[in-house]
């Protein structure tokens, strides 16, 4: 007799749901830049104030239709952030914008102000509002007063890891969105008083001065402790999650958001890029298809050093170093000598004449040195293409550098870093 016992199957592995792909947008061209990569969404912010982001391009109410049009023709929603706190004597400006936003189909606006939440839900009840990463949601009881003033979704605050995601989606039906890529607040998601204290210049009326970027001297009991090249106090490294974006996912976020509102067009292409193959790849559970050469290429659109933040949990020495707050590119090598106008370099990464330098060094005390490569040789002989191993000798413009001052031993200008 044939065997009818049923055949034990072992069923194909689960596909994820797929999240959202949240792109920033300062000005037009961003916003093509994002559509072009892949992005799901995109947010911006308006020239009229009351955005996060007051020194980006923004975009007016004017061609708002236009914005919004250009955007659902190609599939994209677009969301318009109104993340700042608002005072009494602007709210009539505030309603006329939210009108606006409403009447031209946006699909959801991002608020800070809890008062914004409840204008915008009496005038356009049908218009879905996010809480911005302003509110610091950070667990199921801060959603939960949320949910209560009839918000759509929340932007979890960046000091969350993984693990506290995930417990957060098991006690709340609110949609989560959270940060995968960009810059970091060293305050609670942006709720820095600081630049306010400092400088006059309230980061939650969107005009922060990055008072977190600048270097600083520690005084112990009325005297300075040395701090060596640790100056950077404050300056986090910025935020690069590719590698969790499954975690992410089975913890049950909706959207996966890159901050950027203020970098180029480039930054969000390249970005988004990376992140939309990432993404795809890990709803199939596949590998996420991010090469060391694809993190390279990440860095060289802005990185101030990649970091999981706070997604694998607290590190608080990995997330801010301390020894730099600017873009620094990619390391590419380190210095074994100097001397006849030339610095001898052992590479760990490509380089090739015409692209700019930067020597590690004392950046705060303006002794930092750099040049653009105006040749490079190997063994006496003079290369033309690009050369990404072995010991070179790199030859830049006249005076270019001070070779007097970069040499094996002297720890500032040990390593070389470039910027294409």
């Amino acid at each position: 007799m044939p065997d009818l016992s049923p055949s034990i199957v072992s069923p194909e592995p689960p596909y994820r749901p797929a999240p959202e792909l949240l792109a920033p947008a300062g000005d037009w061209t961003c916003v093509t830049a994002a559509i072009e990569n892949g992005a799901d969404a995109v947010y911006f912010g308006l020239d009229s104030g009351f955005n996060a982001r007051a020194r980006a391009k923004n975009f007016s109410l004017d061609n708002l239709d236009d914005l919004v049009a250009m955007l659902h023709q190609r599939g994209v929603k677009g969301y318009v952030t109104l993340n700042t706190l608002v005072f009494h004597g602007e709210l009539r400006r505030m309603a006329e914008a939210i009108e606006r936003i409403a009447t031209a189909g946006v699909d959801a606006i991002l608020v800070q102000d809890i008062g914004v939440a409840r204008l915008a839900k009496r005038i356009c009840p049908d218009l879905d509002i996010h809480a911005s990463t302003q509110m610091t949601m950070t667990c199921a009881e801060t959603i939960h007063a949320a949910s209560e003033l009839g918000l759509a979704r929340v932007v979890l605050a960046r000091e969350l890891s993984v693990r506290e995601i995930s417990q957060i989606a098991h006690h709340t039906d609110m949609p989560l969105e959270t940060f995968i890529h960009g810059a970091l607040c060293v305050a609670y998601s942006g709720q820095c008083l600081t630049s306010e204290s400092l400088g006059g210049r309230s980061a939650n009326r969107g005009q922060c001065a990055q008072a977190c970027r600048l270097p600083y001297e520690l005084i112990v009991d009325s005297e300075e402790r040395p701090l060596g090249d640790v100056r950077y106090l404050l300056s986090p490294q910025d935020l690069a999650g590719h590698a969790l974006i499954p975690d992410l996912i089975d913890a049950g976020v909706c959207s996966l958001k890159i901050e950027g509102r203020l970098k180029t067009p480039e930054y969000v292409a390249n970005i988004t890029s990376h992140y939309r193959r990432a993404i795809d790849n890990a709803v199939a559970r596949q590998p996420l298809g991010i090469s060391d050469d694809d993190v390279r290429d990440m860095e060289m659109s802005f990185s101030r050093g990649f970091t999981p933040g706070w997604l694998e949990g607290n590190d608080h020495k990995r997330l801010v170093p301390g020894t730099e707050s600017a873009k620094r590119g990619v390391l590419v090598g380190e210095v074994v000598g100097a001397g006849g106008g030339r610095v001898i370099v052992e590479l760990s990464g490509r380089i090739a004449r015409g692209d700019g330098v930067a020597f590690d060094g004392d950046r705060a005390g303006g002794h930092q040195q750099g040049g653009r490569i105006y040749g490079i040789w190997v063994d006496g002989k003079s290369i033309d293409g690009d050369v990404q191993s072995g010991e070179v000798e790199l030859e830049f413009g006249r005076e270019a550098i001070n070779t007097m001052k970069i040499a094996p031993g002297v720890r500032e200008f040990g390593k070389v870093t470039i910027r294409r």
